[in-house]
């Protein structure tokens, strides 16, 4: 809490706590007591268990940082995780989709009644800005400068940053904001008043959750004919490879993702093959023989 962190992220460190602390449990003692080798086994117990290497990770940060927390409250005269060696997360590369995909994808949208509207919409905006599906869901409508083509987003740790968004954007959003898109699921009365600020709407008038922001996503990924677990944070991956492809700044686009550490945006210049060389052979003017 006191470094900001989100409700979510709270709530995982407690259930990785709570997992800890019953496994300390069943070996006899509890977290007072506990050592470096009873922190190591409960490691191993869970790469054992098939877990991720991320979720490993962010459990074994847990545990580190409860003891350090009774070190430093000198409820504990020891601190048994310091001993322990980190887990390491192997560094993937974030999967993007290609520029004739996007087009697909954000072409598979028809109709024109209001959760059509809404649905492209949604569907611009993730790609244009890049932005987390949370905080996409949380928008209100004061957020969002249509003027300007300006959006205020709150990511990680409620940390604020204002970033654009595209004419093709602009133009979905203004569509869904009208009476016959947004205006269409407004109802008698909110249940809420966080909903009547809410940008985007599910049907019954409620602020759209990120689940079913993600079935909206999966449904025209289906319908586009691509990977039907095509998830929302695709389209984040999308924005920034697409964009340093064609030559923008690493720190523009870290300040565009909102990534703390520029370190983090650097995953995104090791492109996928299959991306980098589709972006070659659109951008480059010698790169078809047709040419």
């Amino acid at each position: 809490m006191e470094q900001g962190r989100s409700p979510r992220t709270l709530d995982a460190y407690a259930r990785d706590l709570v997992a800890y602390e019953q496994f300390i449990d069943s070996r006899g003692h509890d977290v007072l007591r506990s050592t470096s080798e009873d922190i190591e086994q409960y490691i191993l117990l869970l790469r054992n268990s098939g877990k991720a290497a991320k979720s490993v990770a962010r459990s074994f940060a847990a545990i580190r940082m409860l003891h350090r927390y009774l070190s430093d409250e000198s409820i504990r005269s020891d601190n048994p995780a310091s001993n322990v060696d980190g887990v390491k997360v192997p560094s993937g590369i974030p999967k993007a989709l290609s520029e004739e995909d996007i087009d697909r994808l954000l072409s598979s949208v028809g109709g024109v009644d209001s959760i059509a509207l809404r649905d492209r919409a949604l569907l611009e905006f993730l790609y244009a800005t890049g932005a987390r599906i949370s905080e996409v869901c949380g928008l209100s409508l004061g957020d969002i400068d249509m003027e300007s083509g300006l959006v205020r987003l709150f990511g990680k740790g409620s940390k604020e940053r204002v970033v654009p968004f595209g004419s093709h954007a602009a133009k979905a959003v203004q569509q869904w904001l009208s009476p016959g898109g947004r205006g269409m699921l407004v109802p008698e009365q909110w249940a809420r008043r966080d909903f009547a600020d809410a940008v985007f709407l599910g049907s019954r008038g409620t602020r759209l959750s990120r689940q079913a922001a993600w079935g909206i996503v999966k449904k025209y990924a289906k319908i586009a004919g691509l990977a039907e677990d095509l998830s929302p944070h695709v389209l984040r991956h999308s924005c920034a490879t697409h964009m340093l492809v064609h030559g923008a700044d690493l720190r523009i686009v870290q300040e565009l993702l909102g990534h703390a550490s520029v370190s983090t945006t650097q995953v995104y210049t090791k492109v996928d093959n299959e991306v980098l060389f589709t972006m070659y052979k659109q951008s480059h003017p010698r790169a078809s023989l047709g040419k």
